[in-house]
C-alpha cells in the first residue's frame, strides 16, 4: 500500500509538472506569435516619405542653368559649390573628395566627388550613386560636335532624384545609414575615332578613384544603386548585364518594389547588354554589389535615349513622370529596409 501510494503521488506530481510545462510552452508560443504579428504589422505600417517630382525637376533645372558641368570649367565649379551647400542644407555630413587626374587628351584636372552621409555611425548602410558632370563634346550630334552639352538627362537627372531623396532623408530619418555619392568625370571618356592614343579606362574617373580610395576607412555598404539617365520621356529600365552579374538579388528587390507600387511600365523584366558605367568599378574594385538603373532603348542605334550625347539633352527631354517612377521606387526600397 505504501508503494502504491507513492506511485500515485508521483503520478500527481508528474501531472502537475506536465501541466505547468504545457502552460509555459503555450505562453511562449503565444508571445512569439504576438511578437511576429507585431513585427509584421510594424513592417506593414512603415511610412514612406513622399517623393516630389516637381522638386527633383527643379534640381535638374538648377544644374542645367549653370551650363555644361565639364570638369575644370567655371560652370563645373559653381555647380560643385551648389551641390555641396544643398546637401549641407539637408543636414547631411558632406565631404568633397578631391584628387588630380589626367584625361585621355593629356589634360590635368582636379576631380571633385561629392559625398553626403546620413547616420554615418551605422554599419548597416546603402549607397546611392550618380555622376554630376556632363559630356565635354557632343560626339553623337550632327552639329557643333566639339561643343559641350547641357546633360539634363545624362548626369542631371540622377543627381536631381538623389537631391530630392536627401530632402526626404532630412525630414524622416531612415532605419539604415545612407550615403549619397556624386561622382565626377564620368563622362570625360575617350570618343570613338579619337586622334589621341587609346587610353584604357578613360571613362568613370571619379568612381574609379573612390572605389580604390573610399571616403571612410574600410567603408562598406550592403548594396548600391546607381542612377544614370533616369529622366527622359518614355524611358524604360531593364536588367543591365553588369548589374545582373554582380547583384542579381538587388535587381530583383528594386524591380519587385517598382512593380508593387505601380511602375511596371518603366521597370521591365528583361535583360539588356552590359553597359560600362560607374557601377562596374564599384562592383569590381570596392566589392559593393551595385546595380545601374539606366535607360535602355532597344529601338535606337545606341540603345540609349535618342538625345544621348547631343545638344538636345536639355530640359525639354525631362519627364516628371519618369522622375517620379524612379524616385518613388528607390525611396520605397530605402524605407523598406
Amino acid at each position: 500500500m505504501a508503494v502504491a501510494g507513492m506511485q500515485s503521488q508521483s503520478r500527481i506530481q508528474f501531472m502537475k509538472y506536465s501541466y505547468i510545462l504545457f502552460v509555459l510552452i503555450i505562453s511562449s508560443c503565444s508571445q512569439k506569435k504576438d511578437k511576429e504579428i507585431k513585427t509584421k504589422a510594424e513592417k506593414i505600417n512603415v511610412i514612406v516619405p513622399k517623393f516630389n517630382a516637381d522638386s527633383a525637376y527643379s534640381f535638374i533645372q538648377k544644374q542645367v542653368d549653370f551650363g555644361p558641368r565639364v570638369i575644370s570649367s567655371e560652370s563645373w565649379r559653381k555647380c560643385s559649390r551648389y551641390l555641396e551647400k544643398k546637401l549641407l542644407s539637408y543636414n547631411a555630413n558632406v565631404l568633397v573628395q578631391k584628387t588630380q587626374v589626367t584625361t585621355y587628351d593629356n589634360k590635368k584636372h582636379e576631380l571633385n566627388n561629392i559625398i553626403a552621409s546620413y547616420l554615418p555611425n551605422l554599419n548597416n548602410r546603402i549607397a546611392l550613386f550618380a555622376h554630376w558632370d556632363s559630356r565635354h563634346i557632343a560626339d553623337h550630334d550632327t552639329v557643333n560636335k566639339e561643343a559641350p552639352i547641357l546633360g539634363a538627362n545624362d548626369g542631371g537627372s540622377g543627381v536631381g532624384v538623389l537631391l530630392e531623396i536627401a530632402r526626404n532623408l532630412n525630414i524622416q530619418t531612415p532605419s539604415i545609414g545612407v550615403d549619397i555619392i556624386l561622382f565626377d568625370a564620368e563622362d570625360y571618356g575617350q570618343p570613338e575615332n579619337s586622334k589621341y592614343p587609346v587610353m584604357n579606362n578613360s571613362w568613370c574617373l571619379g568612381s574609379q578613384y573612390w572605389s580604390k580610395n573610399p571616403h571612410k576607412k574600410e567603408y562598406f555598404a550592403k548594396y548600391g544603386i546607381l542612377l544614370d539617365m533616369v529622366g527622359a520621356q518614355g524611358a524604360t529600365f531593364r536588367h543591365e548585364g553588369i548589374s545582373n552579374f554582380y547583384a542579381q538579388n538587388i535587381l530583383e528587390k528594386v524591380w519587385s518594389k517598382a512593380h508593387e507600387i505601380g511602375y511596371s511600365n518603366y521597370f521591365v523584366y528583361q535583360k539588356s547588354a552590359e553597359i560600362m558605367d560607374d557601377h562596374y568599378y564599384v562592383n569590381s574594385i570596392a566589392g559593393i554589389p551595385t546595380i545601374d538603373i539606366i535607360e535602355f532603348d532597344p529601338f535606337t542605334k545606341t540603345n540609349f535615349n535618342k538625345h544621348w550625347h547631343t545638344h538636345q539633352d536639355n530640359m525639354d527631354n525631362i519627364s516628371k513622370e519618369t522622375l517620379k517612377a524612379v524616385g518613388e521606387t528607390v525611396i520605397n526600397v530605402l524605407y523598406s529596409e
